[in-house]
């Protein structure tokens, strides 16, 4: 990896991965050239605990993130993180992930806790993205 790239990884603390990136108040975002780590900031970020009304209730084999107003939401999200192009969250709905895709941010679903073991495995190419944690 030797080129220029930032990685937001979705937090609730700035230590631990959030397991929502819909809910979660923070983006831990890393600055990465050749390989390393350069630079780290958190960033406040928008989400549920800011938007005046949360998803409604899903049926059954509903995904979550297609309701009226998702896309203005996922907007608002993405917006926090535009210089990025990699997101890490535990879980997150199906509605944001494809939403962050087409603006060609990749979103990584993991179920690794810590932050910085997480950036670790980004940066060896060993950080899988489990689709099953898509909501």
């Amino acid at each position: 990896m030797s080129e220029k790239v930032r990685v937001a990884v979705i937090s609730d603390d700035g230590v631990n991965i959030s397991q929502h990136l819909g809910r979660a108040p923070y983006a831990v975002v890393f600055a990465i050239e050749g390989g390393k780590v350069i630079a780290r900031e958190e960033r406040h970020k928008p989400g549920h605990h800011t938007f005046a009304a949360h998803s409604p209730e899903l049926s059954p084999g509903e995904r979550h993130g297609y309701d009226a107003g998702a896309e203005v939401r996922h907007d608002e999200i993405a917006q926090s993180i535009a210089d990025c192009q990699v997101v890490i969250a535990g879980r997150m709905g199906w509605g944001v992930y494809e939403s962050l895709k087409a603006r060609n941010i990749e979103p990584i679903a993991t179920d690794v806790k810590e932050i910085d073991k997480a950036v670790e495995l980004y940066l060896t190419g060993k950080l899988s993205h489990l689709k099953e944690r898509l909501d």
